[in-house]
């Protein structure tokens, strides 16, 4: 007889208008790596959420070591072993990494905070597992990358023995998605069991030892994963085949959309430089992506092309205008959309509901007003079309508050919104970030479609099958200084590796 350190048996659970799990059993055993596999809005972040005590189900039963359990909060799931890494991470922007870490499980003396044994522990925690984090840095100063690290020390910390990853990966760089893969190895062999839940399927081949897959709120069935192929859980998570290579044709490059000249941003915390001396032009009709480990100034580089973060010296030229001291609303205006990097803090108002967040940046401009009046009938009508064609799921429909919504939707929201506004330039940071893969094909081929009108295309990925994949251009950045223009067709994936690294270096003028 199996084992089970976890079991959710016929798990219901309903949200207004939609049944979010349908009579879901999950079965978890001591030292596995269980993962979940489902399309974005499938149920996965829910059930997990109903474990670690944020939501109650309508009916089911947990048991906890064959004991049955009812959870009624995360402070009862952490009393259990429970630990959750969320999607979107439960951080406060203004503590420290330490202070993040300990907070809850402080130690005091006469009511002050005793940290000198806690910074021991969590260095010792985070040179054992790797997980480098700098502890005197406010959250909001570092990446996200580091942020995940945070949310994971923060388990580690705590001794949680049964462990559930969210999507862990969406925010890291290959490398350090390599290194969590060990990560977790070392921690099923230590007896710790993880679940897994994420739309990569070359992760879940890669650590994971069954997999439990849902579609629509319902479980499709549970598989041991060296039994299946990776396009056998594709088909059983999306109900049908999934083409991820893109198809193409030669680019057929226009003239210069935007330009930059000796462009220098400085970060304003460290004095240090994070974008330095960089100059390219993106012509109309291609893709130009930007590609390097993270934290090497192309968030900084992005942002301050869409007008986020203001720039120390050089010029950004937009259709040979130069929009360098220009607000964001003026390059918005002017033929600029922007799919960023963090979709809660800089892509969406979580308390806005679908229909408004998609009118967000035009919602001023006709049709969506008229003498000055929001006209709400058209803003809704436009919403619903976009609901349909990006598959956007929601229980409420239009009106549903996007911070109720999953991340994968949340992402279909901005991926609508930039897209479908009138633009000459898409700035696309981590497009396909938290999509499953029949999302990531339609996101594939709508950059494919927008460079084909002659749009220009600047995207930021981490993903190297996707820089390869999907762009006609490769410029590869380092330390803030782009060392290499690559054409992917003639790159093999080593030698972008180097560059990426480091370790070779081009440079120039691209």
């Amino acid at each position: 007889m199996d084992n089970y350190v976890i079991e959710m048996l016929h798990i219901t659970k309903e949200f207004p208008g939609i049944v979010a799990n349908d009579d879901i059993t999950v079965r978890v055993k001591k030292g596995e790596i269980h993962a979940l596999l489902g399309e974005n809005g499938a149920g996965k972040s829910t059930l997990m959420n109903v474990l670690f005590g944020l939501y109650r189900p309508e009916s089911g039963t947990i048991r906890i070591d064959g004991k049955e359990t009812e959870i009624r909060n995360p402070n009862e799931a952490n009393r259990l072993g429970i630990g959750m890494v969320h999607q979107h991470f439960m951080l406060v922007d203004r503590f420290t990494v330490l202070e993040n870490i300990v907070l809850g499980v402080e130690d005091t003396k006469r009511g002050l905070l005793k940290m000198d044994d806690a910074r021991k522990r969590v260095t010792r925690l985070s040179q054992q597992y790797g997980l480098q984090v700098e502890l005197d840095r406010l959250v909001e100063e570092i990446t996200v990358g580091m942020q995940q690290r945070v949310e994971i020390l923060k388990m580690l910390y705590r001794d949680n023995r049964i462990l559930i990853f969210d999507e862990p990966t969406a925010v890291l760089t290959p490398q350090e998605i390599d290194e969590l893969m060990k990560i977790m190895k070392g921690m099923a062999a230590e007896g710790k069991s993880i679940i897994f839940i994420t739309h990569k399927l070359d992760e879940i081949k890669a650590v994971a030892h069954r997999c439990t897959v849902l579609r629509k709120g319902k479980q499709v069935g549970c598989v041991e994963v060296d039994a299946v192929s990776k396009e056998e859980l594709s088909e059983m998570m999306v109900g049908r085949k999934v083409n991820l290579v893109v198809q193409k044709e030669p680019v057929n490059r226009g003239e210069p959309v935007l330009r930059l000249e000796h462009l220098h941003v400085k970060d304003n915390s460290t004095g240090k430089y994070k974008v330095n001396d960089v100059s390219f032009t993106v012509n109309a009709g291609e893709i130009v992506c930007i590609a390097g480990v993270d934290g090497n100034g192309q968030t900084e580089l992005a942002e301050a092309i869409t007008g986020l973060l203001p720039v120390e010296s050089g010029k950004i030229y937009l259709d040979g205008k130069d929009v360098t001291g220009q607000t964001v609303r003026y390059r918005n205006a002017n033929g600029v959309s922007h799919i960023p990097e963090d979709r809660q803090k800089r892509g969406l108002v979580l308390d806005y509901n679908i229909a408004e967040n998609l009118v967000l940046k035009d919602y001023f401009t006709e049709p969506f007003q008229t003498r000055g009046w929001l006209d709400f009938n058209h803003i809704y009508s436009y919403a619903s079309a976009m609901v349909e064609k990006y598959d956007i799921r929601a229980a409420q429909g239009t009106g549903t508050v996007t911070r109720n919504m999953s991340g994968g939707n949340l992402q279909k929201v901005i991926l609508a919104r930039e897209i479908e506004r009138e633009h000459k330039l898409l700035v696309a940071v981590q497009p396909t970030r938290g999509l499953d893969v029949g999302a990531i094909e339609q996101v594939y081929k709508q950059l494919v479609a927008q460079r084909d009108k002659g749009k220009a295309v600047l995207l930021v990925s981490l993903e190297l099958d996707e820089v390869m994949n999907v762009s006609d251009r490769i410029l590869v950045i380092y330390e803030g200084k782009i060392v290499a223009s690559l054409i992917p067709g003639q790159t093999k994936l080593q030698e972008l590796g180097l560059y990426m690294a480091g370790s070779k270096r081009a440079g120039g003028e691209q």
